[in-house]
């Protein structure tokens, strides 16, 4: 079947090589850094954002708001994943090397699989978004992180620049255009955890100090 992107030639293929030529003058200890990053790496520091995120979010007065829109940022994300099993039906665009063989390829097990969207850069924006729905600090730290791990897939020669960018748009829409609705079904939902022996995982307990300061002062 032919793709509607077709075999890119232009602007797209000039810029997959640039990336991916970078690979020839690095020592070897980089590149496989740099595919472990575009493979697991950036996605578990994005993780760990999101685990810090959830942390400082059980600590703000609208905690429950905060925390649902936390939760939501993952549940966008398995969405794009599913979202990006008919679209890549049907675009059917093969892995750059396939049509590039001269391209250096740093994973392997991607022979078979299909180009576009890249499903890793969906889940990295996908992720960078909701965060900073909720705390801008971190968000703008996690888009930071996606926009490096765009750059890692075409680095390691699996995605050319739209397959990216086309995974950063399908990201943002799934996000931004989705979030009312997820919120009016998250907010009860933490508004109710709240309530149960979870409260923990929704509202942090109060800190002490300022009480044990008080009775410190009244002993003295």
């Amino acid at each position: 079947m032919s793709t509607l992107l077709g075999d890119t030639a232009g602007p797209d293929l000039d810029l997959l090589k640039a990336v991916n030529g970078l690979a020839d003058s690095a020592p070897s200890w980089v590149d496989s850094t740099v595919a472990w990053l575009g493979e697991y790496g950036l996605l578990l520091g994005l993780g760990l954002l999101l685990a810090v995120g959830w942390l400082q979010a059980r600590r703000r007065p609208d905690a429950p708001v905060a925390v649902a829109g936390l939760l939501w940022a993952p549940l966008a994300v398995a969405l794009c994943e599913l979202a990006n099993l008919p679209i890549s039906a049907i675009v059917d665009r093969p892995r750059p090397f396939v049509d590039h063989p001269e391209l250096q390829v740093l994973v392997q097990g991607k022979e078979g699989t299909l180009s576009f969207v890249s499903d890793h850069s969906a889940m990295a924006m996908g992720l960078a978004i909701g965060l900073y729905l909720v705390n801008r600090r971190l968000g703008l730290i996690a888009g930071v992180l996606a926009v490096l791990q765009g750059v890692a897939r075409m680095y390691v020669g699996v995605h050319y620049p739209t397959d990216v960018l086309g995974g950063f748009a399908l990201a943002a829409a799934v996000v931004l255009l989705l979030a009312p609705i997820a919120m009016a079904v998250l907010v009860p939902f933490t508004h109710a955890l709240g309530r149960t022996a979870l409260r923990p995982l929704v509202i942090a307990a109060p800190r002490r100090t300022g009480r044990r300061r008080i009775e410190r002062d009244l002993a003295a």
